[in-house]
């Protein structure tokens, strides 16, 4: 007798799609770990596409969460001034941005992070008087109109139904067909006043392209590509969305570089707690908004300031940023001895806590699909990436213990070898 559809079946719409990669009903979280309704648990590898890098229902954040809802606190204020708003304010400036010599603005968005694409885009058009933007091959960027449009995907961008016009694609310095000098490629387009391609509002970049297949710019490149920007006036808008907020080893993904972008998104893990909030910060002197010139009912959800505010205590920390280099340091060793030792050639990427295993030469989508089931079923989450979905991702919380990141790996490398 065939099993009656649930109620997922039912109701939810075909769109859904980490519960068909994820094949279970989850009732809690703690930490690392997951568990669904019969109990099982499952290392969590994935930490909500990089909204969690402080894991599930942290205990201090937790507690602020409900001391302030008992007491009655706001919740939903548009962009009034509140409380729980002053104190992210001044503890953002005090612990992130002071510290790193980086004098923002921060305009809070609407919750999600392809609301601040948006702003980004719309404020360099405005202060630029351009409408072009130049984005790179193998960069995510959001799913609404502005977003997909600098968004490399054919399939994202066909989702759009009309077209997505005004963006310069170019080649990423690192990708699946190898290097690539996308500098000269750029300077060519610049200086040559018959490249047929007009100087940008703005140039949007992940410094590393996540779920592009984590493939990670250069120090150096950077350093000239924001220099290129300098000399012909195109504002460098940096999507930290999902690379910010701890996942490469600082709080920035930028600051290894040591540059400075000119707009910088945020979201994902800057609520701490895995709430809605998106932020856009930007040099003092782009804040050409008007009043209301780019609105949206939630941006400003309370009790994601609340958390945020208490998130950022793990920044006050010495300690808690030497942790997540020894623990890539650890990734790095772990998957270093065990994958020569595996069928077929796999490519290892990685930086901070953001750890790419490329099958494309490996049995491919195939293989990692079979890979990923099968962790699944050994209790290990984890996503893949890339390309086809060739890359299996590891992306675990900042705060997950030694101990387990070495559980997940056993699992993940003995899924690779049986899969």
């Amino acid at each position: 007798m065939s099993q009656a559809p649930s109620v997922f079946e039912q109701f939810e719409s075909n769109v859904r799609s980490y519960s068909r990669s994820f094949p279970a009903i989850f009732q809690r979280a703690r930490g690392s770990v997951i568990y669904d309704t019969s109990g099982k648990e499952y290392l969590d590898f994935f930490s909500g596409a990089g909204t969690l890098n402080y894991g599930h229902n942290e205990e201090r954040m937790k507690r602020r969460l409900i001391s302030y809802l008992e007491s009655d606190g706001i919740i939903h204020a548009l962009d009034a001034s509140t409380t729980a708003k002053q104190e992210f304010l001044t503890r953002f400036r005090d612990v992130v941005l002071q510290p790193r010599g980086l004098d923002y603005k921060v305009q809070f968005c609407g919750p999600t992070g392809t609301n601040a694409v948006e702003a980004a885009l719309k404020l360099a058009r405005k202060v630029t008087k351009r409408t072009g933007v130049f984005a790179f091959s193998g960069g995510y960027h959001g799913m609404s109109l502005g977003s997909m449009s600098v968004t490399s995907g054919r399939s994202v961008r066909a989702s759009a139904g009309v077209p997505t016009a005004h963006t310069t694609f170019i080649p990423y310095p690192v990708g699946p067909r190898g290097n690539f000098d996308s500098l000269s490629y750029l300077r060519n387009l610049l200086e040559d006043s018959h490249s047929g391609v007009d100087v940008p509002a703005a140039m949007i970049l992940e410094t590393v392209q996540m779920d592009g297949g984590i493939y990670i710019a250069s120090a150096e490149w950077l350093k000239e590509l924001r220099t290129l920007c300098d000399q012909h006036g195109i504002l460098l808008i940096c999507d930290d969305i999902q690379a910010g907020c701890g996942r490469t080893g600082r709080f920035f993904s930028f600051e290894r570089a040591g540059i400075q972008p000119d707009l910088v998104t945020l979201s994902k893990s800057i609520s701490g707690y895995g709430l809605p909030m998106a932020l856009l910060l930007m040099r003092r002197d782009l804040d050409q908004w008007k009043p209301g010139e780019h609105t949206g009912t939630f941006r400003g959800l309370q009790l994601s300031f609340i958390a945020a505010t208490e998130a950022l205590g793990y920044w006050q920390e010495p300690a808690f940023e030497k942790s997540i280099k020894n623990k890539e340091q650890l990734l790095r060793g772990v998957f270093g001895d065990a994958l020569p030792g595996l069928e077929g050639e796999l490519d290892l990427r990685g930086i901070g806590m953001a750890f790419g295993i490329d099958m494309i030469k490996a049995g491919g989508y195939e293989r990692a699909r079979r890979i990923q089931q099968r962790a699944f079923q050994h209790g290990l989450i984890m996503e893949q990436c890339g390309r086809e979905d060739t890359v299996l991702k590891v992306m675990p919380p900042l705060t997950t213990t030694e101990e387990q990141l070495m559980k997940g790996c056993e699992i993940l490398i003995d899924s690779i070898r049986h899969a």
